[in-house]
């Protein structure tokens, strides 16, 4: 596993638009967000071991704070041409079988991911009710192999925050997990390919 980590989007900045096909085949919109106490984001698919690690904890997680008001979306923006465990069909079929409550959105030209600065599955961002970035970075520090329990932590302590009135605290680990299998003529710019230490 070659182990990437988010590029840390400053904080304040507002929430990139997306318009993008769920696998219910319906389309999710960020304007479809307006109006919940916040919005979490999370870049995920199918086949990634740090997204099945947490898969069921992600699960959970969505379902949990959904009911808090929070909005939750994931986005999947892999190349199904070189992976294609990540297709939209199989996407259909990882939803039901997890359990997400939330929207699975397939993002096949990879340019939300580019908006976001996405750069590893998973990469979470929590937006406020204003759809201003107030936290990126890790679920919590369990990785595949650490032998650390899976707690969302990092994650929950924000939404926490955000929910009860207070500062998200600005000190944020980045999130580890596999690069965002970009199509070869589409790797952005930001994106270094370097492994995470």
């Amino acid at each position: 596993m070659v182990k990437t980590a988010s590029t840390m989007m400053p904080l304040g900045q507002a929430a990139p638009d997306f318009s993008l096909p769920n696998v219910d085949g319906n389309t999710v919109s960020l304007s479809d967000f307006k109006g919940k106490k916040g919005l979490v984001v999370i870049f995920m698919c199918n086949h990634c071991p740090f997204v099945i690690h947490l898969a069921s904890a992600i699960a959970e997680f969505g379902k949990e704070y959904q009911e808090k008001g929070l909005g939750v979306v994931g986005i999947s923006s892999n190349d199904v041409g070189t992976h294609p465990d990540d297709s939209p069909e199989l996407m259909i079929k990882e939803a039901a079988e997890r359990g997400y409550s939330f929207p699975y959105l397939y993002d096949e030209t990879q340019d939300v991911a580019k908006t976001y600065r996405a750069a590893c599955t998973p990469d979470f961002f929590l937006f406020d009710s204003d759809l201003k970035l107030v936290y990126r970075g890790q679920f919590d520090s369990s990785r595949p192999g650490n032998d650390l329990p899976v707690t969302g932590q990092d994650l929950r302590g924000a939404c926490d925050s955000l929910l009860d009135g207070r500062p998200v605290d600005s000190i944020q680990k980045p999130s580890i997990g596999c690069n965002i299998k970009w199509k070869s003529d589409s790797v952005p710019d930001y994106f270094t390919g370097q492994p995470a230490e």
